[in-house]
């Protein structure tokens, strides 16, 4: 059984055993997280000018909208101020900075309708992370920056938490997405090309849970977790922003979520910095959890 513990004070160590568990953790927003998101807002803004980037699908063509994406998504990406509100965000809820490890935080978009579900924004179908070579020790945290409604936020499928799924995810190699995959990203318009790991068998989604928070309210979850995007039905394009994170002594020992049924190769842990000085995970630790695929079983 899974629990939603909402503003719930826990000592770091304490909260990710309960996100390896299973459980979700919503938080108000504070100041780093909602300086994230204003950040966001001031680029999407400027990007999108005159257009109120909530509307702006239904006065734009798609091909002019997804190149105000490639450029407007990187450079959220790469902006200095983002790391440094990350580190502060982590730091006021308890994360050891110099123990804590994240990866860039992305600018998510969802239109509503059918205007756009591919490629720079895709709609994600049920996944886990762990399904594209995550670390069964990464965290989501996940941070709406507009106003957001359960008709246009995310879907959790916590009872399938320690249940196997049948999947794609063998087929999934993280260093051959980086290859080519992420690159073809900005090129895809109408439908989504790209192979990713994804149910094979039907499930029950009777049982899923929204999550709905303030703007920089912050959702974490285990990568474990099993969600997907929920179809865009309201009149507002949805931005959001997210990050993984992963704590070095959970690597070491191996503490985290079980692998109920990832069978992907390769790993994403040269993406993360260290939140104190943006130094990258050791290459050693790095290899420990690494699987190329010629070494696959």
């Amino acid at each position: 059984m899974s629990t939603i513990y909402v503003d719930r004070v826990f000592a770091d160590h304490h909260r990710r055993r309960s996100l390896y568990s299973g459980d979700l953790h919503a938080l108000s927003p504070s100041q780093g997280a909602a300086g994230l998101c204003s950040l966001a807002r001031e680029l999407s803004e400027e990007a999108f000018a005159p257009l109120d980037p909530r509307i702006a699908q239904e006065h734009t063509s798609v091909e002019d909208y997804v190149g105000i994406l490639k450029e407007l998504k990187p450079r959220f990406i790469h902006h200095h101020a983002a790391k440094e509100l990350i580190g502060r965000m982590l730091s006021e809820v308890g994360c050891d900075l110099d123990k804590t490890y994240f990866d860039v935080p992305r600018l998510r978009t969802m239109a509503h309708g059918d205007y756009l579900r591919a490629g720079l924004a895709l709609q994600f179908h049920p996944h886990r992370d762990t399904w594209f070579s995550a670390p069964h020790q990464q965290l989501n945290w996940w941070l709406p920056v507009y106003d957001i409604e359960s008709e246009n936020s995310m879907a959790f499928h916590p009872r399938y938490f320690d249940m196997p799924v049948r999947n794609s995810s063998a087929d999934y190699d993280y260093e051959e997405w980086n290859r080519t995959g992420r690159k073809q990203a900005s090129q895809i318009v109408n439908k989504e090309t790209r192979e990713q790991p994804r149910p094979l068998e039907p499930l029950d989604v009777s049982s899923e849970i929204r999550v709905v928070t303030p703007v920089g309210g912050v959702l974490i979850f285990s990568a474990a977790q099993l969600h997907a995007t929920v179809p865009n039905t309201t009149e507002h394009t949805r931005f959001s922003i997210d990050f993984r994170t992963v704590n070095i002594d959970d690597l070491v020992s191996g503490e985290g979520a079980r692998n109920v049924d990832a069978r992907c190769t390769g790993t994403t842990m040269r993406d993360y910095v260290r939140a104190s000085d943006l130094e990258p995970i050791p290459a050693e630790l790095v290899a420990k959890y690494d699987r190329p695929r010629s070494r696959a079983a």
